[in-house]
């Protein structure tokens, strides 16, 4: 059975494959045409061995071995961040600096979780000229300056995140400020591959895509509800040596000088007053106090208990009531107040910070991360000027990939040894107990008929819940049959007993001379040989 189950599934495998060689021959035959007017300002595909070429950290925090490896499932090549729990650090200087100034730019890259990412980073440095002259590629490590970082983490976010942090220098200080998208898109939570783009347009703007799909919406590099802190600082600021004068008024409103009291105002009037309607109840002890001393001791106080039968004790009083005459104490209403000039703020002043938004060249390619799972896998890293050489290259290394990793995924969540290692085990242990059980408890006409109704089962995903079930399905299955057929055994019995019942009650034969019924095998025949033999006695006789 596992021989053909794994015949099947080469073939299946063979076929998404060959689907894929198409979809990428097709894609690339698409993409030819623009491809040969516009090509990426830099383009890594990882066909080649990534030694020599790109450099790896000799810092002694950085133990991650980077490996050249082929993605699973595929032909196509990258590199691989291959332990857990492990700092990687590795870098690729460009030939000349790619300007960030003026045009588009398009940043992407490809990044499978082949194991999955529950903590960890897969994002790139696109790293600025150092200002240091004497930094080099072996030092690389997470204090090497960048202009941009871009990419999924799911470390400092429960779900994931796309970062984007642009490091922007203020040419007036001189200072270098993380600004941070404050709505980074969702990071997929699978092991597919997924290419990530970064769209920086002229007008200041940023789009994020996912497998080419815009993300939320288009971020403004100028807004200060995308970014914190805000790029642009404002041209004024508070003054800090101006000072409030003495004579600055902030009490917008005054009381009326020329207002008087009204005449039925009576200031000195009670809230409450006495309810002269109220009657005081029957039974009321006007000469019981509320508490009596203790006989036993003198101290404390307790209850007397002829006030808890009665409606109350002591000295009854009216009870209270809102008085409708009382209006409070009366205060002069308030008049706008001429003098107000409104709450104080210092005067604005030019912005000594302000600046305009540019931003830092790219000189160096870094991946500069800390991540507790391994299996990372990054691929056909890609600077562009031109979003639809970008899109171009999505199409032909990315897509058909992503196709036959998608079909896959389908295939094995319907494939009968999809779902845990110890949930497959039992399950397989299961079916080869129920085979048993069939084999040696089921009449020949039933057995075929019930195998193949487990044989249905055992090509799909079950839970452990589904595989009890159908094992008792079973037990109770054999158990009907077995009733069927004991039924079937008792009326073959009583079938057998009618017919000897029958043969018993018919008269004997004039010629017969009746045998013993407990006769062994055989006995028929010697009945038959007896008869004879008493015939011919009595025709000897006769003669």
């Amino acid at each position: 059975m596992s021989a053909k189950w794994n015949e099947h599934e080469k073939r299946v495998m063979d076929r998404f494959l060959q689907m894929a060689t198409n979809k990428s021959k097709q894609a690339h035959k698409w993409a030819e045409p623009h491809l040969e007017t516009a090509k990426p300002l830099f383009y890594e595909s990882f066909e080649e061995n990534f030694k020599g070429r790109w450099i790896v950290s000799a810092k002694e925090d950085y133990k991650g071995v980077w490996k050249y490896s082929k993605s699973n499932g595929h032909q196509d090549y990258g590199l691989l961040a291959s332990h857990k729990e492990r700092r990687y650090a590795i870098v690729k200087e460009l030939k000349k600096p790619i300007s960030l100034k003026c045009g588009t730019i398009v940043l992407q890259f490809e990044v499978r979780f082949q194991n999955g990412l529950e903590c960890g980073g897969a994002y790139l440095k696109y790293l600025r000229p150092p200002q240091d002259a004497r930094w080099f590629p072996k030092e690389f490590d997470n204090e090497s300056p960048y202009s941009i970082l871009f990419g999924p983490d799911k470390c400092h976010y429960p779900s994931g995140r796309v970062l984007f942090i642009v490091q922007h220098k203020n040419p007036k200080t001189g200072d270098f400020v993380e600004h941070h998208l404050t709505v980074p898109p969702a990071v997929p939570n699978d092991k597919l591959t997924h290419v990530y783009s970064a769209i920086i347009t002229p007008d200041n703007h940023l789009n994020i895509l996912i497998d080419g799909i815009e993300q939320l919406k288009p971020f403004n590099f100028l807004s200060s509800e995308d970014f914190e802190p805000p790029f642009i600082s404002p041209n004024t600021i508070p003054d800090p040596d101006d000072k409030k004068h003495d004579d600055w008024v902030e009490r917008a409103k005054i009381p009326d000088s020329k207002a008087t009291k009204p005449n039925d105002c009576d200031v000195d009037a009670p809230i409450e007053i006495e309810d002269e309607y109220a009657v005081k109840p029957e039974g009321w002890l006007d000469d019981e106090p509320e508490e009596i001393d203790n006989p036993k001791w003198k101290a404390p106080k307790i209850d007397n208990l002829k006030c808890n039968e009665a409606p109350g004790c002591g000295e009854w009083k009216r009870p209270m009531k809102r008085n409708t005459a009382y209006k409070g104490k009366w205060h002069a209403p308030l008049i706008d107040n001429a003098n107000y000039k409104g709450i104080w703020n210092p005067s604005n002043t030019p912005n000594p910070n302000c600046s305009e938004l540019d931003f830092e060249p790219i000189k160096a390619i870094g991946i500069e991360i800390w991540t507790m799972q391994d299996g990372i896998l990054f691929d056909n890293i890609l600077i562009a000027d031109d979003e639809k050489v970008a899109a171009s290259y999505r199409e032909t290394t990315w897509k058909p990939k992503y196709d036959v990793e998608k079909e896959k995924q389908k295939f094995d969540e319907t494939a009968p040894h999809s779902g845990a290692p110890a949930v497959l085990e039992f399950q397989k242990m299961l079916f080869n107990l129920i085979y048993l059980i069939v084999e040696f408890s089921s009449p020949e006409e039933y057995k075929s008929r019930i195998i193949e109704f487990f044989k249905e089962f055992e090509m799909r995903p079950i839970m452990i819940s589904g595989l009890l079930g159908l094992f008792s399905i079973l037990l109770v299955l054999c158990s009907m049959i077995r009733v069927i057929e004991k039924e079937k055994e008792e009326k073959k019995e009583e079938e057998k007993e009618k017919k000897e019942q029958q043969q018993h009650q018919q008269p004997p034969h004039s010629d017969r001379v009746e045998v013993n019924e407990s006769c062994e095998v055989g006995g028929h025949s010697k009945t038959v040989e007896q008869s004879s033999h008493n015939k011919s006695v009595e025709q000897q006789g006769r003669s």
